[in-house]
């Protein structure tokens, strides 16, 4: 590897964000590597496209209609490229005939058999993504930020320290088509009521390459002077460990870990037939569920669906207004679990009915140290049925 590569390689390993999300699970994480690899292929995003082979455009293609197939919110990213392909492009009848036609059809009539095969019906998926989120903005159902939250929180807190070394690599590198990308990107997302911090991820990694740019242009100063030693460079490498080291291992090990440590002990709990059932009563979707659980067991969550009618709030709303009044309710019908999961929050108001109830204390795991986007969820509680 030449001194470029291993302090771009740097600059993708020391973003906190990175070393955050990228291991995880998560389609976006997926997308955010296709991503990388088409535009490596693509000849409109290279200087010359002569350095790019006869079939790269056909692989960087294939890979973006992937990427599309399993987010397609990842097809403004592809349009941004598409657009600047046609018009560089001199073949532009064969890019459009001979290759996006049969590349695309070929990868969304997969998808669409996958679909009809797991559905059970005839299913058009990406058609209905683009009705519920674009169409009817379903997604601000779970929540919405103003249009500016990317530039001034959530793009920024990815990036973090590397923010001052990203610009100084955009201005410096001229590089044009891959910073209009991201500002495309984070420009179109920007129109949507509701943001996270992973739709931009795919943008993280060339916002990172800025920064390494910049890193080693730092060092080529630094040998045009003919130095021996880079007290810059070593202090900036410096500035971006101390900074960001800290932060990935915090967010990665210690921040909200207590519903994957709560899975981990139900599931070693029910190795050993303690557990029958789980009830959770925590907002939707809050710990890993049957991925981490590993056990057939019934298991029960509140609901968090969507409703067609507007107003009508989903079981996760109406237990964070309501905890005492919505158990209340939904233990009339209930068959009892073995073990109730919740937040201390909750656990505080719901302490008495819990044990009109007989369920008894068992467990507590650490959770966070801060709140996020609800009040302060410091632990996690583990509850049992009195008599197990």
């Amino acid at each position: 590897m030449d001194h470029l590569t291993l302090i771009q390689l740097f600059a993708q390993l020391t973003n906190w964000f990175m070393f955050f999300c990228i291991p995880r699970t998560l389609s976006n994480s997926l997308e955010t590597v296709l991503t990388i690899l088409s535009l490596y292929y693509w000849p409109c995003m290279r200087n010359s496209s002569s350095s790019v082979t006869s079939g790269s455009r056909k692989c960087a293609l294939a890979m973006a209609a992937l990427a599309c197939a399993i987010r397609p919110t990842s097809a403004i990213t592809w349009i941004y490229v598409g657009i600047l392909e046609l018009f560089l492009a001199r073949d532009k009848l064969k890019f459009v005939l001979l290759e996006v036609v049969p590349i695309g059809g070929l990868v969304l009539g997969i998808t669409f058999l996958l679909d009809r095969q797991l559905y059970g019906s005839w299913v058009f998926v990406p058609l209905n993504f683009l009705k519920f989120n674009f169409l009817s903005s379903g997604g601000d159902y779970y929540g919405t930020h103003p249009w500016h939250w990317y530039m001034t929180q959530g793009f920024t807190v990815m990036l973090f320290t590397h923010i001052p070394f990203s610009l100084a690599g955009i201005i410096k590198s001229k590089k044009s088509k891959l910073s209009g990308l991201i500002a495309w990107v984070l420009g179109i997302y920007s129109l949507l009521g509701h943001k996270e911090f992973r739709f931009v991820l795919p943008v993280l990694p060339i916002a990172l390459m800025f920064s390494g740019y910049s890193l080693a242009n730092l060092r080529q100063h630094e040998l045009s002077k003919k130095k021996k030693r880079f007290p810059k460079l070593q202090m900036a490498v410096l500035f971006l460990l101390v900074t960001n080291l800290p932060m990935a291992l915090y967010m990665s090990l210690v921040h909200q870990r207590g519903t994957e440590d709560v899975m981990n002990y139900l599931s070693m709990e029910a190795s050993e037939d303690r557990v029958k059932s789980i009830l959770f009563l925590t907002p939707c979707h809050a710990t890993p569920y049957y991925s981490t659980l590993h056990h057939n067991l019934p298991m029960r969550f509140l609901d968090c669906t969507p409703s067609e009618d507007k107003g009508i709030m989903d079981e996760s709303d109406q237990f964070l207004m309501n905890p005492v009044g919505f158990a209340t309710e939904f233990a009339r019908n209930w068959s009892f679990p073995s073990h109730i999961v919740l937040f201390d929050s909750q656990e505080n108001i719901l302490k008495e009915f819990l044990v009109l109830q007989h369920f008894h204390e068992i467990r507590r795991f650490f959770h966070a140290h801060f709140k996020v986007d609800r009040e302060l969820q410091a632990s996690v509680v583990v509850y049992a049925l009195s008599g197990l």
